[in-house]
């Protein structure tokens, strides 16, 4: 039997998620609590009963905009998603019930976040991957196993005097966050959204911020879920730059989740071939395609809302010279129906 979620069955959700071992940290309930608080979409998360205990679970968004298009996906502002289950007929269960969800709500298409690929027969876009990595218990270790070159710009970085700090709340990390995506011409994510994810996820979601003798540098805020971190928000200031900031930023964060006994790195997603993608594979890590499935209702094509499509080059450079103070005003607005 297929049920869509409520609050009375999130701790049952949630075990769920914690036991199984192709879930993600985006697979948990409190993405319901964080989508509806910060951005007001309708969520459905589906989830498969038999003899009263859960099989199977599938969070979906739906995001509806005059701009971007109709969608839903599995899932919306994260990564990963798809359909997580016990066993392929209740994968093909939560799947047919998915796709005929998207057809009632008549959207453009269903997206389906998968790390691996589920359903071959479905269009799917060769665009994102993923960078992972198995951490050594010992922080030198993990050191040495970067390349030279990018180890050598971490060195510097501490040789410059950073020092990183866990903060409690996000004002900084908005302050850089907008900075940098400001400046990469993209709409920033409200404050509001920012603190939502602190006050839903407690200590999975950490804040790590760079400074130099109190100068704001760089933060970044990171995902904790079973024994893997994933820096997701991060940014510097125009400062980071001179004194590799960032570098210095993904290197504490690495530093400080060994010393917690964290077994896996996952530097999250990028684009192929942008400078993010670039940045990583510095750190030598290897590139793991993700299968972002389509099930197509309306859309005669898969939806290509991404920086990297022509029809938003315009935008994009005229975004990047906005003063801070308007991208951020404005940028919420905006990015809210990003997913």
């Amino acid at each position: 039997m297929i049920k869509t979620l409520d609050k009375t069955n999130y701790a049952r959700w949630d075990n769920y998620v914690q036991a199984n071992s192709e879930a993600t940290f985006f697979h948990q309930s409190g993405w319901q609590t964080v989508i509806e608080s910060a951005f007001g979409h309708k969520t459905y998360f589906l989830y498969a009963e038999e003899n009263g205990e859960i099989t199977g679970v599938l969070p979906l968004v739906h995001v509806n905009s005059l701009l971007f298009g109709n969608s839903l996906v599995s899932s919306a502002f994260c990564v990963y998603g798809g359909v997580v289950a016990n066993d392929e007929q209740t994968a093909l269960l939560l799947d047919k019930e998915a796709c005929q969800l998207a057809e009632k709500l008549g959207v453009d298409a269903l997206e389906m976040r998968n790390r691996v690929q589920k359903n071959p027969e479905r269009p799917y876009k060769e665009l994102y991957v993923t960078f992972r990595k198995e951490l050594d218990s010992d922080v030198e270790k993990n050191m040495l196993a970067i390349p030279r070159k990018q180890r050598a710009v971490i060195r510097k970085g501490i040789e410059a005097g950073l020092t990183s700090s866990i903060d409690e709340n996000v004002d900084r990390l908005h302050l850089a966050y907008s900075e940098s995506v400001r400046n990469l011409g993209t709409p920033v994510f409200s404050k509001k959204y920012f603190q939502i994810l602190k006050e839903v996820f407690g200590e999975q979601c950490e804040i790590l911020t760079v400074d130099l003798n109190g100068q704001l540098v760089a933060s970044v805020m990171n995902f904790y879920f079973k024994d893997e971190v994933l820096p997701y928000y991060g940014g510097g200031t125009e400062f980071a730059r001179n004194v590799k900031g960032n570098d210095f930023m993904y290197w504490e964060v690495m530093r400080r989740a060994t010393e917690k006994g964290i077994k896996i790195f996952d530097y999250g997603r990028s684009k192929i071939g942008t400078g993010s993608y670039s940045f990583k594979k510095n750190w030598g890590f290897i590139p793991e395609p993700l299968f972002y499935e389509f099930h197509l209702v309306k859309s005669k094509t898969m939806p290509d809302i991404n920086p990297l499509n022509p029809k938003y080059q315009l935008f994009i450079a005229a975004w990047k010279r906005l003063p801070l103070p308007i991208s951020q005003f404005i940028g919420p607005f905006l990015s809210k129906d990003l997913g």
